[in-house]
């Protein structure tokens, strides 16, 4: 089967793994970094980070496509030269229009990292974190009109542990869409998958998280709220913590909740030199916040 990839980073590279698994010949990778680089960042970041799907595509000797839209007439026209069979989208910053996505003989197939219906739209990872799931996964569908909505060819459930952070669920989640796709697509060439539609009344979307959203709110969230909210938006997003003027980076690893109780939204106790903060939420449970870092105007560039 002739594949044509278009995606970024850790997803993508899976895919590409489990699409040679599965004994696809990937005909071209479109990178998401094209889509909002200039030529020479997208030169410094192929040549000076360790990329993981970068190191792939140069270590297999895959065709990149440099363009700078998947709706282009460009790419279009690259299409009808590579002939793929089908198109496999992880992590994709466009809507597709449908002459492109229906091109391929079978079509385009979406990976989405979550149990569809459910969070739909940016940011799946963090959602499922921050909204307390026990379980969380990976969708493969038709790709359609609407964003995430296309009918569901396979599913990949698992656990959420309670210490993950989005990165690692990330992780997971990229690790079992490597193992999914493999086996996936021989039964999409040899006809053997049922596509079914998603149940619209199990639907969930949120929109992309807001800076506001970024400050935690000791008023509004209980301990384990706040957890939850530390980790989900590691590594997508730092959380901050406001101390009068000073605002405090918090390290997803060094949260804890203790086993005491005090008068709810209250800073307990501070350390400025070993950077420790003492804090109880909206349900008086208190939590400790070690290693953090002082946000300044330079640390944005760091990050």
């Amino acid at each position: 089967m002739r594949v044509v990839l278009l995606g970024k980073g850790e997803m993508l590279a899976n895919l590409i793994l489990g699409v040679e698994e599965a004994k696809g010949e990937i005909v071209g990778v479109f990178r998401g970094e094209n889509l909002n680089m200039s030529r020479f960042r997208l030169w410094l970041h192929d040549n000076f980070s360790n990329a993981p799907e970068v190191q792939l595509i140069k270590e297999k000797n895959l065709f990149d496509i440099h363009l700078k839209s998947a709706n282009s007439d460009e790419f279009k026209k690259l299409l009808l030269k590579l002939n793929p069979d089908i198109i496999i989208v992880g992590t994709w910053g466009e809507k597709l229009k449908k002459e492109i996505f229906s091109h391929p003989r079978f079509g385009t197939v979406n990976v989405h990292p979550s149990v569809l219906p459910k969070y739909r739209g940016p940011n799946p990872y963090l959602q499922a974190i921050w909204h307390r799931e026990e379980f969380s996964g990976a969708t493969f569908h038709f790709m359609d009109e609407n964003f995430d909505s296309g009918a569901i060819l396979m599913q990949e459930i698992l656990p959420v542990q309670a210490g993950d952070t989005g990165l690692e669920l990330r992780r997971k989640i990229c690790a079992r869409v490597r193992e999914g796709i493999s086996v996936l697509l021989p039964h999409i060439e040899c006809g053997t998958v049922i596509p079914r539609k998603q149940n619209e009344g199990g639907v969930s979307y949120f929109p992309e998280v807001t800076q506001e959203s970024m400050t935690l709110d000791f008023s509004k969230e209980t301990a384990e709220e706040i957890l939850a909210h530390v980790r989900a938006f590691h590594p997508f997003r730092p959380t901050y913590i406001q101390d009068g003027n000073l605002f405090w980076i918090v390290n997803p690893y060094n949260v804890t909740v203790v086993e005491e109780e005090a008068e709810p939204h209250k800073i307990i106790a501070r350390d400025i030199f070993k950077r420790t903060l003492k804090i109880s939420a909206k349900d008086g449970k208190i939590l400790i916040f070690k290693k953090l870092k002082p946000y300044t105007w330079f640390s944005k560039f760091r990050r």
